[in-house]
């Protein structure tokens, strides 16, 4: 709302100069210069030689890019033009017709306005019509005595009429050039000016890397940034479509099943998200689930979750005594202040009251307890036998309305009479105070400086409480500061101001010193004391649900005992008695006592929500951590009788294999999923429209090569394009480049060493042979290219890279060695696929004219669509076998070679000195 008004405050400003510019030429520079000044525009200011602001204008200027500005506003420009055409003709009739005349047509026209204007005002417009006659009269018998006062005198009058036509025609002008204007900074001059940066950038302007920002992609866990996915789609509906059951959420790793578990549990009405242990303990796991479940209902009602300290009675009562200490001294801080100055104010009114009146008032209250004292007496004695039938039937009245329903009838009945006693207090002290003769006078005796001063106080007061009330954030300085934190203070003090200049004012001194005004005072307080009291409202019983959950939290959390001692017997000379002591101690519930209170306590729950029409979400979240399928299967074979209450909504993120077993329920055999669950919804990896949506919200502006870059390196898992949009941001910094070639060969070369290191990691613990040193040599070969990549060595690792593969892979792969594992050539092939995928990476957006190369890839058909490149991630993840051809063919329809251009061979070494060109590189 702030940056709108502060938008709407610019393109008013704007309007303005434009109104007084009238110039269709200097409007349409200024919008030139507007459209540059935009940040996105900007940003792309001086990312390539020759793209400058200069630069822009000028090209802004030729007639092409003209001609296309002003065919997009041709109708506001049309009415601008006709405007400037007819302000033209007739300031040429005002000029020809101010050098005919004879007089000065200025002091002419002022002259008779002058005397119009006062005439009217003095003697109104008779005076006016007579005054014309007679100049009429005169000027025909000048006239007919030769004079040429009247043809000077029309010569006058026209060039004042054309004088006022030029005035009207220029803020006609001034108008439509205006609008103009406004149409060009809104839609007209905008596309032209993105045209034309383009063009000057070259080839591939989306290359470069400049986006709005990219906020998002550093907070991965804010909920603002989350986008609605087709899986949370699925899920809803399913959740529509049945009133209980249990839904599994199934993908791979940072596909974002837990961001899908916590939007269902915000969405829901009750919802609890809790994580699975990491080891398998049925038992822990439901204990604190019902932990949290007693807690979570609790704090939703409103109420405190009991704490349960170690601290002994004793340091409890004094921390409760110390804090109701503290309270009870704030309040007379601020209450015995106040009721001192209410008996100071109040001490002249209750002493004027009469003594007689006082007395009168006194004897009627004395003359009204005797009576009352006798009529007790005489009922306790039988002698007013209706009366006591009266008593006998208030009693049982009193007694039915002990209800809490009735009761609060009785209190709301009271309170509200209490607030019509109120507001006749408030209302009779105003009445009382506009009605004395005295104050009436008061008033009207107040000069008018004092009556305005109280105006300018109290519009200034409304003026500045009214602005603090709005969201605006206003630019002061570098800072943009919060309305309501310049204009709340300011309110305060204007009226602060207000009740200085009252009270100091003798004129305003003489209207608060009515010797009635403190008891209207005094009315008017306890009348507003009446009206928030009225407002009271008695806090509610808790509920049993709420007394049941914390019930089970002290059964859940605490070991309680009980200990109880009697002695007896007689002490004479001789003591003789006995002994007795019993300890009761509480036993914690075991797993099927816990199940069956779990179930109790959320059918409970279910029911509250369920009559108020709210839905019921229980989240268990990370279920495959647990390791293996098996474990996994076994944890819900567990908790599966906590499962199927009535009008819960389960949801349960479990891993990929699990979500297999319940899609083939029965094939051959059936398993603990086939009872457990009743759904399974698949979060599958983003596709590329996905992914761009998921990086517009959380980094604005990012151009689509980035985001096919991020999407193909992550699969199109969106825990991983957020970190290698990360990453891209990490790159530029370190490269001090916007281009696509640069970052990208940056993030892949790291990407790739990392991998290559933990493939290396991974080798090391093999078993080697002096016969088998050439393949952790070119691992070693490889990884010095990737730590040691500058642009200077661009070729020495591509050739590095190649070699290693395509052809140093496969020979070290076909190589018979008997010492060589299974496990160890599975992790050569994954290795050498990943480098494949890597250098056709490389191949792609490392190269120059992406966006040529890009639609020439995608005549070759699905092969060149660029969400193949996120497949052959995820097929890297399956088997190397597999992806080799699928990136083989991605290859075919980017046209790069398949075969390295120099003969296969071992991977070179790298170099041994370091760059000098690019050391921050290093």
């Amino acid at each position: 709302m702030a940056t709108s008004g502060f938008a709407r405050w610019k393109a008013g400003w704007a309007y303005v100069r434009d109104f007084l510019a009238s110039d269709v030429d200097e409007v349409y520079s200024r919008c030139v210069n507007a459209a540059l000044a935009d940040p996105k525009r900007a940003r792309l200011l001086g990312k390539r030689a020759g793209v400058t602001a200069d630069a822009v204008w000028q090209h802004m200027q030729l007639m092409p890019n003209v001609d296309r500005v002003h065919a997009a506003s041709a109708e506001p420009l049309e009415a601008a033009t006709e405007a400037a055409d007819a302000l033209r003709d007739v300031r040429q009739e005002h000029l020809d017709a101010a050098e005919t005349t004879a007089w000065n047509w200025r002091a002419v026209c002022l002259a008779m306005v002058g005397v119009s204007i006062t005439l009217a005002g003095l003697w109104g417009l008779w005076a006016v019509a007579a005054v014309a006659v007679a100049a009429a009269v005169a000027l025909f018998v000048l006239t007919l005595r030769g004079s040429a006062a009247w043809p000077n005198l029309r010569q006058c009058l026209v060039t004042g009429w054309l004088s006022l036509g030029v005035l009207v025609l220029r803020v006609r002008l001034g108008i439509k050039v205006a609008e103009w204007g406004r149409e060009l900074r809104q839609r007209g001059m905008g596309p032209v000016v993105d045209r034309s940066i383009r063009t000057l950038l070259g080839g591939d302007p989306d290359s470069l890397l400049v986006p709005d920002s990219y906020d998002g992609l550093r907070s991965p866990r804010e909920r603002g940034y989350v986008v609605e996915s087709a899986p949370a789609l699925l899920l809803k509906r399913k959740l529509a479509q049945i009133q209980s059951g249990t839904i599994a959420v199934c993908g791979p790793r940072g596909a974002g099943k837990t961001t899908l578990l916590e939007t269902c549990v915000e969405d829901a009405d009750f919802g609890l998200l809790a994580q699975a242990p990491a080891t398998y303990a049925p038992h822990d796991f439901l204990l604190s689930l019902s932990v949290q479940l007693c807690e979570k209902y609790v704090e939703v009602e409103g109420y405190d979750v009991p704490e349960f300290t170690r601290l002994s009675h004793v340091r409890r009562l004094l921390r409760r005594i110390w804090a109701r200490c503290r309270k009870l001294l704030r309040w007379s801080v601020f209450a015995l202040p106040t009721l001192a100055f209410v008996v100071l104010g109040s001490a002249a009114a209750v002493r004027s009251v009469p003594p007689e009146r006082t007395a009168a008032a006194f004897t009627r209250l004395d003359r009204h307890v005797e009576e009352i004292g006798a009529l007790i007496k005489e009922t306790w004695q039988g002698q007013a036998a209706g009366t006591s039938v009266s008593l006998l039937l208030i009693a049982a009245f009193w007694w039915r309305m002990r209800r809490a329903a009735r009761w609060h009838f009785l209190r709301r009945t009271a309170l509200a009479s209490g607030a019509a006693v109120g507001i006749f207090l408030c209302l009779g002290s105003l009445v009382s105070t506009l009605a004395d003769k005295g104050v009436q006078q008061r008033i009207a005796e107040l000069s008018p400086e004092v009556s305005l001063h109280v105006l300018a106080y109290l519009g200034l007061w409304a003026i500045c409480r009214k602005a603090g009330e709005k969201g605006w954030r206003l630019p002061v300085g570098g800072a943009r500061i919060a309305a309501r934190n310049l204009f709340g203070p300011l309110s305060k003090v204007w009226l602060f101001l207000l009740l200085i200049f009252i009270l100091r004012n003798p004129q305003t001194q003489a209207v608060l010193a009515d010797a009635d005004n403190p008891l209207r005072v005094a009315a008017v307080l306890i009348g507003v004391i009446l009206l928030k009291v009225s407002d009271w409202e008695l806090r509610p019983a808790e509920p049993a649900l709420v007394t049941q959950c914390r019930n089970h939290l002290y059964r859940l959390q605490t070991i309680q005992m009980s200990t109880a001692a009697m002695t007896t017997g007689a002490a004479q000379v001789l003591t003789l008695g006995t002994a007795h002591t019993t300890s009761v101690s509480t036993v914690p519930p075991n797993f099927p006592e816990l199940v069956t209170d779990f179930r109790e306590l959320l059918s409970h729950i279910a029911a509250t929500y369920r009559n108020r029409g709210g839905r019921v979400v229980i989240a268990i979240d990370e279920v495959d951590r647990l390791g293996s399928d098996t474990q996994a299967l076994a944890f819900l074979s567990e908790i599966k009788a906590v499962l199927g209450v009535p009008h819960v909504h389960y949801l349960i993120s479990v891993a990929e294999d699990v979500g297999a077993a319940f899609v083939r329920r029965g094939l051959p055999h059936r398993d603990v999923t086939d009872s457990s669950l009743d759904d399974v919804v698949y979060v599958q990896p983003a596709t590329l429209d996905e992914s761009r949506a998921i990086l517009a919200r959380r980094a604005p502006g990012l151009s689509d090569p980035y985001v096919m870059l991020a999407h193909a390196l992550s699969g199109g898992i969106p825990r991983d394009l957020l970190r290698y949009g990360r990453h891209i941001m990490e790159t530029q910094e370190k490269t001090q480049s916007a281009e696509l070639t640069d970052i990208s060969r940056g993030l892949v070369l790291q990407e790739l060493a990392e991998t290559l290191a933990g493939f290396r990691t991974l080798l090391s613990k093999q078993q080697w042979t002096p016969d088998t040193h050439d393949i952790l040599n070119a691992f070693r070969n490889l990884g010095a290219h990737l730590r040691g990549a500058c642009p200077c060595t661009e070729l020495e690792i591509q050739f590095a890279l190649e070699q290693f593969a395509v052809h140093s892979a496969n020979d070290l792969r076909s190589t018979a060695h008997p010492a060589l594992t299974d496990d160890a050539r599975q992790l050569i092939d994954e290795a050498a696929a990943y480098a494949y995928f890597s250098l056709t990476l490389l191949d792609i957006f490392a190269a120059e004219g992406f966006d040529r190369r890009r639609q020439a890839a995608e005549t070759h058909g699905p092969n060149g669509d660029p969400e193949l490149l996120a497949e052959a991630r995820q097929e890297l993840g399956l088997s190397p076998y597999s992806a080799r051809p699928l990136i083989s063919a991605i290859r075919e329809a980017w046209s790069l070679p398949l075969q390295p251009a120099l003969a296969g061979g071992a991977v070179p070494p790298p170099r041994s000195r370091r760059c000098d060109h690019h050391p921050h590189l290093l």
